[in-house]
């Protein structure tokens, strides 16, 4: 064993001389463990924030999603469906078509977006797993239903019971019509829809979706029999749609931008990723002020041994020698924290996961903070734990290069 590490293991399990720095020591190894629980478990809860957001999205938001390079929309031909489905990674390929419209529905307007979706649409993502009124169907005796975002239905008060109800939808003519005298007529098409359901999936979504029929869509939008908005893509399960996207792409041309799930919500995604790790800061912050304990323990024991110190430098030891071992305690005694610390943060983990002993306030999605631990956040907690007790270790070492070879007893 190298020598200063072993000379630094029997300080640390040696009994000190007097209680107080035993006590001064426990202080900053029980500092350091709360510190790295803190750490870990503040990490966990965004992972698990983000697992849940990403869950929520994939009942909306296909694995891959190809749109135009260029413009809002595209014709996609029976040809280049033929491609896609020709791939094995491929499982399911939807058409869809939105657009923003306005709606109405009785006395109350409001703005949305109209999203029109086919057959195939509820194989590419778990949207009839989110409908909570009526049904996820959009024809009804003859009649087009749409399914409502839970916000889009209360902003415009939606009955979903009342069959006889129309909702109307209005979106702008893309051809000018011109009158007598080249006055304009009709600027707006309207169509008609009756509720068939709601959705509720995440907030953005909710209060800004209507889904109806791509047929009804594109009539609405006086469109081209295949013209549409995005195709999307559902990749075969357990594979990395990453490693597809390329493929997919490299299939379509530059004409088309190919995006995986998150490239869709990627501004969101990033923002989360930097909430994150501006927390990992803050607390790494506190663990920081907690290491001034260690400080004060390390001089301590460096005061204490100083005979101990003297007697190694006249048998010959080296500065670097006297240094490496009250580096070597500081690291000790912050692997020492660390492990009470990931002991710690498993258990209330565990009692997280299966008790839910932190509720969210509120009507949320689910009762408890979701959480996930993952083995990267624990190998940066450990790296920034020993680094930190590095760094307090320092003073007390270059205080005990200092101690002379020969100390006088009065």
């Amino acid at each position: 064993m190298n020598f200063p590490l072993r000379i630094a293991r029997r300080y640390l399990l040696a009994k000190k001389s007097t209680n107080a720095i035993n006590l001064i020591t426990g202080i900053a190894v029980l500092g350091i463990a709360v510190g790295s629980a803190a750490l870990i478990l503040v990490l966990s809860v965004f992972n698990g924030f983000e697992d849940l957001i990403a869950s929520m999205y994939s009942n909306f938001n296909p694995d891959v999603k190809v749109i135009p390079a260029r413009g809002k929309t595209f014709e996609a031909d029976s040809a280049m469906l033929e491609e896609l489905l020709a791939l094995e990674e491929v499982e399911a390929v939807s058409h869809t078509l939105e657009e923003v419209a306005f709606f109405e529905y009785k006395n109350n307007q409001d703005f949305g977006r109209l999203k029109g979706v086919d057959q195939q649409f509820r194989q590419v993502v778990g949207i009839d797993s989110t409908v909570r009124e009526g049904d996820y169907r959009f024809e009804d005796r003859g009649r087009t239903l749409a399914i409502l975002g839970r916000g889009m239905r209360n902003k415009l008060a939606v009955n979903v019971g009342d069959e006889f109800t129309e909702l109307a939808v209005y979106m702008p003519r893309r051809e000018q019509r011109q009158g007598f005298l080249g006055a304009q007529l009709q600027p707006f098409r309207r169509r008609y829809l009756y509720p068939g359901g709601t959705f509720v999936i995440q907030q953005e979504f909710d209060n800004e979706y209507v889904l109806a029929p791509i047929g009804f869509v594109r009539e609405l939008m006086a469109a081209a029999p295949n013209e549409v908005s995005a195709l999307e893509i559902r990749i075969t399960e357990g594979l990395d749609t990453r490693k597809v996207t390329p493929k997919i792409a490299a299939l379509l041309g530059p004409e088309f931008e190919v995006e995986d799930r998150y490239q869709q919500e990627a501004s969101f995604l990033r923002l989360m990723q930097i909430e994150k790790w501006l927390s990992y800061a803050i607390a790494s912050l506190m663990l920081l002020l907690v290491a001034f304990n260690m400080i004060g323990a390390l001089w301590m024991v460096v005061l204490e041994k100083q005979k101990d110190i003297s007697i190694l430098k006249s048998m010959g030891a080296l500065n670097t020698t006297i240094r490496n071992i009250f580096l070597y305690e500081g690291v000790l005694l912050s692997l020492l924290g660390l492990a009470i610390g990931l002991v710690l943060a498993i258990g209330l983990y565990i009692a997280q996961k299966t008790v839910g002993i932190v509720t969210v306030p509120g009507n949320f999605i689910v009762s408890a903070y979701p959480i996930s631990m993952r083995a990267v956040d624990v190998l940066v907690v450990a790296a920034t734990v020993v680094v930190i007790g590095f760094l307090a270790s320092l003073p007390p070492a270059l205080r005990a290069v200092r101690v002379p070879t020969i100390i006088r007893e009065e």
